[in-house]
């Protein structure tokens, strides 16, 4: 018996060898003789198809070996993924990749304060002066994705970890869509502003056997397909309860809708970009009502200007453009989505700001824009505008989110990335200091966002001046993301764990209830870390956080102990 076996796979070999012998030899002949494409496999044929081999391996691989570059530490990414798992953070020895360059550091106190004498009040409040302020539970804000962009299951997994952790979330420019609702429990018979479609004898039936035999995720997109069975049935939420399935109804009178956001929604902000996805009619024009609809389910909005990595309108590129999507925004499916560089209300200043009025008065809540700094005469000016504005009583922001230049995003011109707007850290400051000459700083709240992950990064942001801190990449890490960098944009790739694409198969393998309890994971021990730098400074709350508490060491070894000498020499008017 075994004399066979082998004898066979002797005969196997042989015969596989000589297969890959001739694929081998045809190979050579087309690379040298009959294609004219690239002159590497003329010179250098089969073997110098290594050399693009080793290249499709260069950027998913990078990761694994070698050090930390885009960060200051590979130690602060393992930080994140530890912290979305719940695991002690703890490290033996000292970091596996010491910090060099140029950095701030933090002052400790020569009396510092146990964690439980520390304040747990980190709320934030933006729009004081507005009708429904909005008051943050935490300082720390996810910063905007769109709902297309990301995958329906990565913006619900979000919607999750925000709910159970109390961090706010931007929609993004993409809007709100059904997706954001994953938390909410409507009462489906007196919900007159949603679309709801009611169970079935068999799709109850199909559910109940599918989730024996399966998940819930399966059995939830059978009984969808039972239920529907359109290309739109993915903007419909189940609801367990009811086992009903339901969607906002754009359509209903505005008097339908809640007067407050339901408790069982997060915390979001509305982000209006120059396309005005999702406050807008079929003609693309900006409606008030619509806006006002939506806004009966967000806390705050804010208006796109610019972002560190594109100063241009936002991409979508045809294939994320789903039937979905193309509903939510209300575009045609499968075709690029190019927005407008410009904001249409952004032609001046002054249209800005009394577009910003109008929105403040039409929801009541606070408005604010999201920009990006590459000259301080320019925010000189504006401020000084602002300053006028807010003497003859008009309307200004109540917040500004400063993205840094070397922002992050999913779609964005290589030409524009890290050479359009300063790091984050460099903006804030002059952010803070220009709005504090001109009067400003105490009806203008701020926001930054860039490059932020672990708890000493947002200590440094707020003592700079922020108020409240953008996380992107480092919510992403939580959620599975393992920085692949083919996972979307223009070069044919998908995401490989289902968070940045709207590929089915793998949108399939992402799980939404376990990635949404590590979002809040991360969310909870960024605070807690947060609370113990504050106690080794002394501090019991993040409002008395400020520059004196930090000290820059630059590469060159020359140490700052105060920051805003640093920057008085660093500025040249």
């Amino acid at each position: 018996m075994l004399h066979s076996i082998w004898l066979f796979l002797e005969k196997f070999a042989e015969l596989f060898a000589t297969i890959l012998f001739l694929l081998i030899i045809a190979l050579f002949i087309y690379d040298r003789y009959v294609q004219r494409q690239h002159s590497l496999l003329i010179n250098y044929p089969v073997i110098g198809r290594f050399r693009y081999f080793f290249e499709l391996l260069r950027e998913p691989m990078r990761q694994y070996f070698g050090d930390e570059t885009f960060y200051e530490s590979r130690d602060k990414v393992d930080w994140v993924y530890k912290a979305a798992k719940d695991k002690p953070n703890f490290m033996s020895f000292s970091v596996s990749q010491p910090f060099s360059g140029s950095r701030y550091i933090l002052k400790h106190s020569a009396h510092v304060l146990n964690n439980d004498e520390v304040d747990n009040d980190i709320t934030v409040t933006f729009g004081e002066k507005r009708a429904k302020p909005f008051v943050a539970k935490s300082p720390v804000f996810r910063s905007a994705m769109s709902d297309g962009a990301l995958s329906p299951e990565a913006v619900r997994a979000f919607t999750l970890g925000s709910v159970q952790a109390g961090f706010p979330l931007n929609t993004g420019e993409g809007g709100l869509t059904s997706n954001y609702f994953f938390t909410h429990k409507p009462d489906t018979k007196n919900a007159g502003y949603l679309e709801i479609v009611q169970p079935t004898p068999l799709a109850k039936f199909a559910y109940k056997v599918t989730t024996f035999f399966s998940n819930h995720a399966l059995s939830v997109k059978v009984y969808r397909k039972l239920l529907l069975n359109k290309k739109t049935q993915n903007t419909y939420i189940y609801d367990p309860d009811s086992h009903s399935l339901f969607r906002v109804n754009w359509n209903a009178p505005l008097a339908a809708f809640p007067k407050e956001v339901p408790s069982d929604m997060p915390d979001l902000t509305l982000q209006i970009g120059s396309g005005l996805y999702g406050v807008r009619d079929k003609e693309g024009n900006f409606d008030p009502v619509r806006y006002e609809k939506v806004m009966r389910f967000c806390k705050m909005t804010e208006i796109k200007i610019a972002q560190g990595a594109k100063q241009t309108g936002g991409k979508i590129i045809g294939k994320k453009v789903t039937a979905d999507i193309a509903y939510y925004r209300g575009v045609e499916e499968g075709k690029d989505l190019i927005s407008p560089n410009r904001f249409p209300f952004a032609n001046t200043i002054d249209e800005l700001m009394d577009f910003i009025g109008e929105l403040q008065e039409i929801s009541q809540k606070p408005v604010g824009a999201k920009i990006v700094i590459s000259d301080m005469n320019g925010v000189n000016n504006i401020a000084k505008l602002l300053q006028e504005r807010k003497a003859a009583g008009k309307a200004i922001p109540d917040f500004l989110t400063v993205d840094g230049g070397d922002g992050g995003s999913a779609t964005a011109p290589l030409e524009m990335m890290e050479s359009v707007g300063m790091i984050a850290s460099n903006a804030l400051y002059i952010l803070d200091k220009v709005l504090r000459e001109n009067n400003l700083r105490d009806d203008i709240r701020i926001i930054v966002s860039s490059k932020i992950l672990t708890p000493d990064d947002v200590a440094i942001m707020l003592s700079l001046g922020a108020d409240a801190v953008g996380i992107a990449r480092g919510f992403m890490m939580s959620a599975g993301c393992i920085r692949a960098r083919v996972c979307s944009g223009t070069g044919g790739h998908v995401c490989p764990v289902g968070i940045a694409t709207q590929d089915k198969k793998k949108r399939a393998s992402f799980l939404v209830i376990k990635q949404g309890q590590e979002t809040r994971n991360y969310h909870n021990n960024l605070i807690k870390g947060l609370k113990t730098i504050l106690a080794i400074m002394g501090k019991k709350s993040i409002n008395d956080l400020s520059k004196a508490n930090l000290t820059y060491i630059n590469k060159q070894g020359f140490i700052y102990f105060d920051v805003d000498r640093y920057f008085d020499e660093k500025l040249k008017y």
